[in-house]
């Protein structure tokens, strides 16, 4: 009988042991990205509508969009298929902390998001604050904005209403809880010109259907890079980093940024590059 629960107490030792390995295997996978995208067979990345970084066909439900199309370039050189999961920008930090997607494209690093998790040290892109003004206002920098009588508008609490209250003391800003009330505030003719990092300005510019993006000087520039999730195997990380790199230095990712820009029905010679050497 002793000799009875003896083994059993062994062999219920062994069962912990083997479970515990187990265990500590699934978190391990869990926490390896590069491994675990082989084993998927598939490139899981974060989009959300906003052209022209994503954008989803009403009619097809497909989607496409400068950073749709980074994520296919990746997945077709890693032998896998690209699977688009729907975030929000708000989200997309707590999608890569619970392993719901892989990468993020088109997100700021920020000290507070680098907290939470990994960015790559090469950035993904580069755009500039921006105006989107009228048509017959000449404007080439900011000094030919800040003159008595002009108006522009802004989102509420952000740079872009710090910059232009520091720097343009003579103008008249009117600051909007939303960047959508601030385009209205143009779009109704009640100001000038509307400020914000280009690149949302070109869809803007489209709905609105007049009105120029200008980057004035001298050039207020920010980069936007690509979040993944934070893990001791830094092998995503690093790969991500020479990916996005290839793409810059090649002028690969101005050329998906353009086709999209045509495709969406907006001329690519009339909005400023993402390539800050084309500035």
């Amino acid at each position: 009988m002793k000799k009875t629960i003896k083994k059993l107490k062994i062999v219920s030792l062994l069962m912990l042991i083997a479970f515990s390995f187990g265990t500590a295997g699934s978190v391990f996978a869990a926490d390896n990205t590069w491994d675990s995208i082989k084993e998927r067979g598939s490139l899981r990345i974060g989009v959300t509508q906003a052209p022209p970084w994503f954008y989803k066909n009403p009619s097809s439900g497909e989607w496409s969009g400068f950073g749709h199309s980074v994520g296919k370039a990746m997945a077709d050189t890693l032998g896998v298929k690209l699977e688009p999961v729907e975030v929000t920008w708000g989200t997309a930090i707590a999608a890569l902390q619970a392993n719901k997607i892989d990468t993020m494209f088109v997100l700021d690093a920020t000290p507070k998001r680098a907290l939470a998790v990994d960015f790559p040290a090469q950035p993904l892109l580069y755009y500039a604050l921006a105006v989107l003004a009228k048509d017959d206002l000449a404007v080439e920098n900011w000094a030919d904005l800040n003159k008595p009588g002009i108006k522009i508008s802004v989102s509420q609490g952000t740079t872009m209403e710090r910059y232009l209250k520091k720097n343009l003391p003579n103008v008249t800003v009117l600051s909007f809880p939303t960047n959508g009330e601030a385009v209205a505030a143009f779009q109704a003719n009640r100001v000038d010109a509307v400020s914000l990092f280009h690149p949302p300005l070109i869809a803007m510019q489209k709905r609105i259907g007049r009105g120029k993006i200008v980057v004035p000087k001298p050039v207020r520039a920010s980069a936007s890079s690509a979040a993944v999730r934070r893990e001791s195997d830094k092998r995503w990380r690093d790969w991500v980093n020479t990916a996005i790199s290839y793409y810059y230095t090649t002028s690969q990712s101005q050329q998906w940024y353009e086709e999209f820009l045509s495709d969406f029905g907006v001329d690519p010679k009339k909005v400023p590059p993402i390539q800050k050497e084309l500035w």
